[in-house]
């Protein structure tokens, strides 16, 4: 079997993993919400061996994560849960860290907010939600490239393209969550990272 490959996630392995060696918690379970590939998942659970590392994305999509997990895997690389941001349960009862990479300019608009009630659900006050990938401003033109990558996605699908960060950052607020970071990261993309308040 020939597995799929991402250019961008083994580019990016590196630099996002140097900021989740920072803001990671010493232990526990980190929950990635969209693993597509599973290149980030086995890469971080090798990275991190004493983290638990929970890899899930939609329904039909795990074969990738499940197949590299099984020839690569190390033993904190949980098997891959099905799991779709519109669905009405987590997939976990807790968590000690979200982590998501370019996922949320390709699903619908309309699951940004579930993004943030499903973490408000999993994470403790104070954890933290990481979220890799291209955002748009409202103080500042898009990149060339970002640009043509949005006008990309919304010519395959109206329902996708790089969200606003301060949309995003208002449905975070909404569920009771503050910006702590925005990185910027290789190829004009960023880390956010927001932090649970507390209730």
């Amino acid at each position: 079997m020939t597995l799929p490959f991402s250019e961008a996630a083994a580019r990016n392995t590196q630099p996002i993993g140097d900021i989740l060696e920072r803001e990671l918690p010493p232990r526990g379970t980190i929950l990635e919400i969209g693993c597509g590939t599973g290149q980030h998942a086995v890469a971080f659970a090798q990275r991190f061996p004493h983290l638990l590392w929970q890899p899930t994305d939609r329904p039909g999509t795990l074969e990738p994560t499940q197949t590299r997990r099984e020839l690569e895997g190390t033993p904190n690389l949980l098997e891959p849960l099905p799991f779709d941001l519109f669905d009405s349960r987590p997939p976990l009862d807790a968590a000690d860290a979200i982590f998501s990479a370019n996922v949320l300019h390709i699903a619908p608009e309309g699951a940004t907010p579930h993004l943030f009630r499903h973490a408000r659900t999993i994470l403790s006050p104070g954890a933290p939600l990481l979220v890799y990938g291209p955002f748009r401003d409202l103080d500042r033109p898009l990149e060339p490239s970002n640009a043509a990558f949005d006008a990309h996605l919304r010519q395959r699908d109206p329902r996708m393209g790089l969200r606003l960060a301060q949309e995003v950052d208002a449905h975070a607020s909404a569920h009771g969550f503050a910006l702590q970071n925005d990185l910027a990261m290789p190829a004009n993309n960023r880390m956010r990272i927001w932090r649970r308040l507390p209730a």
